[in-house]
Formats: C-alpha cells, sequence, structure tokens
C-alpha cells in the first residue's frame, strides 16, 4: 500500500492546494499521483487535510511506504524507494522524500528512523511557479514513458512538420492543416483531441484527452493543456489543468491555470515587469508579496475562477478560488478566493451565488457538484475568509 503525503509546502503552493492535495497538481503529462501510479504500478491514497479526505481517500493507518507529493519520480529514485523497509526513511539534502511507518507526516515522530540518503538529481514542486518551470523536462521524460512501445495514430499530410518527429496522436484525435514543430521537445495530442486548421504548436507540448486547440492558435514550447479545454489565442510555458477555457485571443505565459476557469476573450496576462526586475508573487504562508528569483512569471489562477473580455492581469497575479474579474484596467495582483470586482476594488463573492455559478460552468460539460465537493468549496469559503475585505 502506498500513501502520497502533502508535505511541508503544502500551503506554498496554495491557492491550488485549496481544492486538491498536492498529489493532483498537474505537470507535464500526468498529475503527479499519475507518475507515481504509473512507476509503481499500483493505485495511490493520499494524506492530506481532513476536508479533503472524502473527495480523496486516505489509506488505513497501518504500517505502509508514504512518499511526499511534491517530489517527481524518476527511476533511481523509484529504486531507492522500493528498497526501504519498516523504521527507515528516505533523505535528500535534509529533506523527508519517503518513508515506511504507521504515521502521518512529522519529523519529529520519526527522529528514530533509519536514515537512508538519496543524492541523485531530484525535481521537488515547492512553489506554484516550479510547475511551469520544470515542465519543459517533465513533457519530454513522461512523453518517452508514456509512448514507450507505443505506436501513434497516422499524422495527417495535411499538417506540416518541423523537426525530427517525436510526435505521438492518440486514437480518435483530429489534426488537420497545422504546423508542428519538435526541434526543441516532442508533441503528444491525446484521446479524442482537436487540433483546429492554421494551429502553430512548438514542443514541448501535450494535449490532453478531448480538448481543443482553435484555429491560428499559437503554442509555445513548455506547455500542457490538461483534458477537456478549449484554447485559442498565444499561450507560453503555462500549464492549463483541466475543463478550463481560453477559447479566443490573448496571451498567457508561464503561468498556471486551474481547473473549471474561464478566461475572456482578448484577455491578456503579462509576465514581465517593465523594468526586467525581478518578480514579486503574493506567499499564502508569510501573507505577504515575496520574490521568486523569477524574472518571467505569469497568471496563476486556482479552480473555478474568471474572467471577463479584455481583461488585463499585471505580472504574476495570483487569483484564488471561484474569483470573478472584470472591468477596464489591471487588478490588484493577489486577489483573494471568492472575490467579486476588478480595478475600481473587490468585494466578497456569496458563497450560494458562487456554487450556482460553478453548477452552471460544469453543467456545460456534463458535470455536476454533489454534496461532498459543495462542503469542500464551503470550508475553502471559509478558509479563505481572512483575506476578504470589501474596499
Amino acid at each position: 500500500m502506498v500513501s502520497l503525503f502533502d508535505g511541508p509546502y503544502r500551503n506554498n503552493l496554495l491557492p491550488f492546494t485549496y481544492t486538491r492535495p498536492v498529489a493532483e497538481l498537474r505537470i507535464g503529462m500526468s498529475t503527479i499521483r499519475e507518475k507515481w501510479e504509473h512507476y509503481l504500478s499500483t493505485i495511490t491514497f493520499t494524506d492530506t487535510e481532513d476536508y479533503l479526505i472524502e473527495m480523496f481517500p486516505a489509506a488505513a493507518h497501518q504500517e505502509h511506504l508514504r512518499i511526499h507529493a511534491a517530489c517527481l519520480p524518476n527511476l533511481p529514485l523509484i529504486q531507492a524507494i522500493q528498497k526501504l523497509t519498516s523504521g527507515q526513511k528516505l533523505v535528500n539534502n535534509n529533506e523527508l522524500i519517503a518513508y515506511v511507518g504507521p504515521n502521518s507526516f512529522s519529523q519529529s515522530n520519526m527522529e528514530d528512523f533509519e536514515t537512508i540518503a538519496f543524492s541523485a538529481p531530484l525535481a521537488v514542486i515547492r512553489y506554484p511557479w516550479d510547475l511551469f518551470l520544470n515542465n519543459p523536462q517533465v513533457l519530454k521524460d513522461d512523453f518517452e514513458i508514456f509512448t514507450h512501445n507505443r505506436t501513434s495514430s497516422p499524422i495527417s499530410s495535411s499538417n506540416r512538420i518541423v523537426g525530427n518527429g517525436k510526435i505521438f496522436i492518440e486514437q480518435g484525435a483530429s489534426v488537420e492543416c497545422a504546423v508542428l514543430n519538435t526541434e526543441d521537445g516532442p508533441i503528444y495530442i491525446g484521446k479524442n483531441a482537436k487540433v483546429m486548421e492554421g494551429a502553430l504548436i512548438r514542443g514541448s507540448f501535450f494535449l490532453g484527452e478531448n480538448s481543443i486547440i482553435k484555429m491560428g492558435t499559437k503554442i509555445y514550447g513548455g506547455t500542457t493543456i490538461g483534458p477537456h479545454c478549449k484554447v485559442g489565442g498565444e499561450v507560453n510555458n503555462s500549464i492549463v489543468f483541466g475543463y478550463s477555457n481560453k477559447a479566443h485571443d490573448g496571451f498567457i505565459g508561464n503561468a498556471v491555470v486551474g481547473e473549471w476557469c474561464n478566461i475572456g476573450a482578448a484577455t491578456d496576462a503579462s509576465n514581465l515587469k517593465n523594468n526586467y526586475d525581478e518578480v514579486r508573487a503574493w506567499s499564502y504562508p508569510s501573507q505577504k508579496f515575496v520574490k521568486t528569483s523569477l524574472q518571467f512569471c505569469g497568471l496563476l489562477m486556482a479552480d473555478h475562477s474568471r474572467c471577463s473580455i479584455h481583461t488585463m492581469f499585471n505580472t504574476a497575479t495570483v487569483v484564488g478560488v471561484s474569483a470573478n474579474v472584470f472591468g477596464t484596467g489591471f487588478p490588484r495582483t493577489f486577489i483573494p478566493s471568492f472575490s467579486w470586482g476588478g480595478a475600481h476594488g473587490f468585494s466578497p463573492y456569496n458563497f450560494e451565488k458562487a456554487i450556482a455559478s460553478i453548477r452552471a460552468m460544469k453543467s456545460r460539460k456534463s458535470h455536476t457538484v454533489d454534496d461532498v465537493e459543495e462542503n469542500m468549496l464551503r470550508n475553502v469559503f471559509e478558509q479563505s475568509s481572512q483575506f476578504r475585505t470589501k474596499d
């Protein structure tokens, strides 16, 4: 039995971890959980916050293998983890990676564990921007793993291929009259996905199941579009988790967008400051803006949030869960969850109105909001109330 525990970076990864465990973050061609399950050939359970457990079940509290979910698997790490026995912990640079034992994550209750050092290279997702920073390489690694000994569907002759041709098209996908450039990385088109005519795509790139790239879209490398999305305009080194739409012209780059979001037509999100200075972004643990050590960082938008047409987001704007942004001008660069407004100011978004909007959005894709999900969202509403003030 294997559990993936949230670990010490869960609050750093807000607002995306308000509505999911760390293991459900998407990077490359899958979620982190799906990567671990592929490598270990087993299902995994979750050690996370109590209010998320009904949606993401935990294992019984017997002794078993527990892995820090923020760590991305690779073969050396898998080999080291599979050698662990009861009472042993795997540590990399004083950071707990995995252990075999009966207890949930806690440094104090593992002082007597035997320490096994792991010194090989390791990618750890500590902040939201680590997702897009690591995405180009993870896409390349995932492509090799998930296409091993598999044969792509035929590529239509209507497309123009540039590069070494590392392209994999799943059954039922449609790609016509597009330019596919694999010079810098592979391109993977998921089952029943569609790339419309005139699209320009540079690898590395992943398009999830049943997603659509609209006519004339420009996609740059290091980009992941999860399942059931519609994407148009210009996208660079970004991750869209799934079930979200950016269906029209406008730019996002070095960005992370959660599930069930809608980005209005002609919305632009800056990823570079005018003075080329280091970008600062909102930190939930610090409750202030902190340095990211990055020059490029764009929109960070959590689940169920949306913005109107012609919205302008400044560099590294952090948008919480179920925010509704509209109006002219640049809104503030930290928009709390369940907020309503824009550059003119924000007001709290009434929960009943917010959940009604979420139900309407999900119904468009034949999904519903059950009591478990509504209770989870209500918990997020209450947790995030400290950040909401009426302007």
